[in-house]
């Protein structure tokens, strides 16, 4: 099974000698990764793995992504993709959010392997291996990269970490326990006891 589709599938020698041999990842050694139950990612080209997510952490994916289903794609709004989902942000960076919402508008960005491009909306549900991650390091890209809205969701507290572009940055988050109103899209309401 290849990881990226438009790649022919390497050896595991080849792929540990390529990559070791580079300063930087690229795209390309991202796709000679052999398939595995890790979660891959590159970010200015530093390779980033971590493991499978914990069952609770899957079951909030999974209300989420049905709460977007619901809201966003059966109402004609976007698309919504849930992890394992390439987000190609540019050189050196491929991310696997656990949620990713694309609006009608930017559905150009979505191709057959994975998303080139920036999307709408990016959600990171915290894994205790992964706090400081997607915390410091994922969010810093996705301001970078100019991700208009990203929600860190914290299963601990419970709570959502709601992160909105503004003039090139994200400013302090709004905390949500009960209700979250996503701002890339009007109208759009979330009732989060349903998702605790």
């Amino acid at each position: 099974m290849l990881r990226c589709c438009d790649r022919t599938e390497p050896t595991l020698t080849a792929t540990l000698r390529t990559t070791s041999r580079r300063r930087r990842w690229t795209y390309a050694d991202y796709c000679k990764i052999p398939p595995d139950r890790y979660r891959h990612e590159l970010i200015d080209g530093r390779h980033f793995v971590s493991p499978a997510p914990s069952s609770y952490h899957q079951k909030l994916s999974l209300r989420l992504a049905g709460e977007f289903l619901e809201r966003v794609e059966r109402q004609g709004l976007g698309e919504v993709f849930a992890a394992p989902f390439d987000v190609h942000l540019g050189r050196g960076s491929v991310v696997q959010p656990d949620l990713v919402v694309v609006t009608k508008k930017n559905r150009s960005l979505v191709g057959e392997a994975k998303l080139a491009g920036v999307p709408d909306l990016l959600v990171e549900i915290l894994s205790p291996s992964r706090r400081d991650y997607d915390r410091r390091i994922k969010r810093k890209k996705y301001e970078r990269a100019g991700v208009r809205e990203l929600w860190i969701v914290d299963p601990e507290v419970p709570c959502i970490e709601q992160y909105v572009m503004r003039a090139g940055t994200y400013g302090r988050a709004v905390v949500c326990t009960e209700s979250i109103r996503l701002r890339v899209l009007r109208g759009v309401e979330f009732d989060l006891k349903r998702i605790w």
